[in-house]
């Protein structure tokens, strides 16, 4: 029988994946009406005041500086991340550059902890298996080839993500409520190094229309930042950091249920899958 912590870890795991996906569709739906960078930067604004207010009230004693060093480091590479991953989707075949961009997020904290932790039992071993398989499935939609050049952006954003995952992990052990913030304030400043390029570029910026569905993205994201880091705190770091990357599931789910978005016969198999490879890794 499993212990309470690691079943904390996976209960945990699954709030990330809830609070990503939830991020995501909501950032979806806000990307219609304003450019995802802006809504990605509207968010991190705001949240990290919110957190920085809190930890200040709060009087949370401030991290040593490896760890501040580490969150700040984890958010600004997680956002040229996305910049990189959005330019990926933006070359066309969204759904083979999603796949392998979401495969390997979770496959390199995976690697990770194996090589720091050693090898899991052999149920977890299973159960990331199918977790990488489930994120696969959902991810992927049957489009045109792939240009090389897509699939090598999505290839380097899904590593930058996995990298952030370490990062945040690491992080954390300074203490969750500094690591969200030093995180959301790196990533505050890559967006805005992104932006700033752009606007450098001649390309008008908008000035609203972004904020509302911004911040409601960008708190849950943060909020999911947050049980990510307490998943991995308490379990092994490769099973939160699998469960938590089955966030495309949630998305799914909530584009069929909001939007009457019938997800494909590929999708579906993909969810049943990250279900079973739930159970094998609550064990």
């Amino acid at each position: 029988m499993a212990s309470a912590a690691p079943l904390a870890a996976v209960g945990l795991g699954l709030m990330a994946a809830t609070l990503w996906g939830s991020s995501d569709f909501t950032g979806g739906l806000g990307a219609r009406r304003a450019p995802a960078l802006l809504l990605v930067a509207a968010g991190h604004l705001v949240t990290l005041l919110l957190l920085g207010t809190i930890c200040l009230w709060a009087r949370v004693p401030f991290p040593p500086l490896r760890a501040a060093l580490l969150g700040g480091i984890a958010g600004l590479e997680g956002a040229l991340s996305l910049a990189i991953f959005y330019r990926a989707l933006a070359e066309g075949a969204m759904g083979a550059t999603a796949a392998v961009t979401g495969v390997l997020t979770a496959v390199v904290p995976v690697g990770f902890a194996l090589w720091s932790q050693g090898w899991p039992r052999g149920t977890e071993v299973a159960g990331l298996a199918l977790g990488a398989t489930a994120i696969a499935l959902t991810a992927w939609q049957r489009e045109p080839e792939a240009s090389r050049r897509a699939v090598a952006l999505g290839a380097l954003a899904g590593v930058g993500f996995g990298i952030q995952l370490v990062l945040l992990k690491l992080a954390a052990e300074g203490g969750v409520a500094w690591a969200m913030t030093t995180a959301r304030a790196g990533g505050l400043l890559g967006v805005g190094l992104v932006l700033a390029s752009r606007a450098s570029g001649g390309k008008r910026v908008p000035r609203s229309g972004y904020w509302r569905m911004g911040v409601l993205a960008g708190v849950l994201d943060a909020t999911g930042n947050g049980a990510y880091m307490l998943a991995a705190e308490m379990g092994r770091m490769e099973v939160g950091a699998m469960i938590a990357s089955l966030y495309p599931a949630v998305t799914i789910a909530l584009a069929a249920l909001l939007l009457r978005e019938r997800p494909t016969r590929r999708q579906r198999l993909g969810i049943g899958v990250a279900l079973a490879a739930i159970v094998l890794l609550s064990q």
